[in-house]
């Protein structure tokens, strides 16, 4: 009998230390599951902060092809602009045309023309001015402003210095250190006035968040302030730049 009893003790035994390792894998498993999560979850952080280095530590081949892609991108809106424009002009002409037809082509058109910087705007939105009288605010300081600010939903862009002002477009671009920047290849000196349209409080917001455009401003020894009004009016235009050799499609 208490040989069997030891028996059934060793059986018991050896099972409890399998069931043991059985738990200590699954937990080493679940550990190293948690550990690769994290892992992604950290350099996915990680290539969110950098995001917006990117551009700056790119090398000129990649801003090459991200230039050639916005380019492009406003070719196309153009094109549409054209195709509508004859659109537009045919529906008038024949008569043909309901009414719902052409207040519809004429609000892409107007859509179209606002996105690209062809015709003036104006509504809500905000003007931020960036005062630099230590010339310690550079390209990479406006350009984050201009895409905090189109991130925001800004549908109506436009950057002036004392020297000029500029529509901001669909391949705008901003380079130069600081008291020499160049905005779409127009030098511009400060103070530099940000108009946007766009819901006021949150492109305000967007600007005032902790880290960002107005606290990188401070930190470069200049100083900004927002403005929030019911009606701001973005006026300069963008060359039509009207085509050589192609024609709208049928």
């Amino acid at each position: 009998m208490s040989s069997t009893g030891t028996g059934r003790h060793d059986w018991r035994a050896r099972g409890t230390d399998a069931d043991r390792r059985r738990r200590g894998t699954a937990f080493g498993i679940l550990a190293l599951a948690l550990l690769c999560v994290l892992g992604i979850g950290i350099a996915t952080q990680v290539r969110e902060t950098k995001t917006s280095d990117s551009l700056e530590n790119s090398r000129p081949e990649d801003l090459l092809v991200v230039l050639d892609t916005l380019t492009r991108r406003e070719a196309s809106i153009r094109d549409e602009i054209s195709t509508l424009q004859n659109t537009l002009a045919t529906l008038r002409q024949s008569g043909s045309g309901s009414e719902a037809a052409v207040a519809e082509a004429q609000e892409r058109l107007s859509a179209l023309s606002i996105q690209v910087g062809t015709v003036a705007a104006e509504g809500p939105g905000v003007a931020l001015v960036i005062e630099d009288p230590n010339s310690g605010v550079g390209s990479e300081v406006l350009l984050d402003a201009m895409q905090e600010l189109r991130a925001a939903g800004a549908e109506a862009l436009q950057i002036e210095g004392s020297d000029g002002v500029v529509r901001i477009g669909v391949d705008s671009w901003i380079a130069g250190p600081a008291g020499r920047v160049v905005v779409d290849g127009r030098e511009l000196a400060a103070p530099y006035t940000f108009t946007a349209i766009g819901d006021p409080p949150t492109l305000a917001s967007a600007l005032n968040i902790p880290g960002g455009v107005v606290d990188t401003v401070t930190r470069n020894g200049a100083t900004s302030r927002i403005t929030q009004s019911d009606q701001v009016t973005v006026s300069a235009l963008r060359d039509p730049r009207p085509r050589q050799y192609a024609q709208p499609g049928n």
